[in-house]
């Protein structure tokens, strides 16, 4: 069961889409694991909790359903789906792929096209460094997976993106889960600045192949904690 004892979010009066809303509660609250994996509700439970009415919360369930993070089973409710170590390194397989494309397409692209993306990637940047300075691990790996969605929606490949940021959801809960299991991860600022220097510079190849390097940087110390720590469902 979840450890929420309060709603998740109050109930909108007036919303431009129910559906939306409800979709990124539910989707905040598996990424953030306030719905674990393995969880087991109703729709009607799973709405009385995020404060929403239950037809906007089906439809945004059958959405998540697609997306791989919920499997809808008529008449017994709803399952958050767990990742599995295996399940992972697919994910990480697809991230190195995706990512390197994303970082490879913005350094093509002109100066003053690529200036505004690399400003954003190195003020994030600089707002994990100033979180790990104070020792906030959260608020580090908030600024981290903004900092690979704007590499990704950068890219301006919108079927990159919409493939990206699916698969980047199942990563979150890999990562949260994970945070304090493993070293301070003063790598990854060192990683993104060069991946930030390679687009900078307008080196597609140089990009691509820092972007891929910190990703399968990344993998290399995630599956095998997975292992030590015997941790078979995320």
């Amino acid at each position: 069961m979840s450890r929420l004892k309060t709603p998740i979010a109050e109930p909108l009066a007036k919303a431009p889409s129910l559906v939306a809303d409800a979709y990124q509660a539910l989707k905040d609250a598996i990424r953030d694991n306030a719905f674990a994996p393995g969880y087991q509700g109703s729709e009607q439970e799973i709405a009385l909790r995020l404060g929403m009415s239950r037809t906007p919360v089906h439809e945004a369930l059958i959405r998540l359903q697609e997306e791989g993070l919920v499997r809808v089973l008529p008449k017994r409710g709803v399952t958050v789906l767990a990742l599995s170590p295996d399940d992972m390194r697919e994910v990480y397989d697809v991230i190195i792929a995706l990512e390197g494309m994303a970082a490879e397409l913005i350094a093509g692209m002109s100066a003053k096209d690529r200036r505004p993306i690399v400003a954003a990637l190195e003020s994030i940047n600089a707002e994990m460094k100033n979180a790990l300075q104070r020792d906030e691990l959260d608020a580090w790996a908030l600024a981290d997976d903004r900092f690979h969605r704007t590499l990704i929606d950068g890219s301006g490949n919108m079927r990159l993106a919409r493939l990206a940021n699916t698969i980047m959801d199942q990563s979150h809960r890999a990562r949260m889960m994970t945070l304090r299991l493993r070293a301070k991860p003063t790598k990854s600022l060192k990683e993104h600045q060069a991946i930030i220097a390679a687009i900078k510079s307008g080196d597609s190849m140089l990009s691509c192949s820092e972007a891929q390097s910190h990703r399968r940087r990344a993998r290399s110390e995630l599956l095998p904690l997975l292992d030590q720590f015997g941790m078979k469902h995320l």
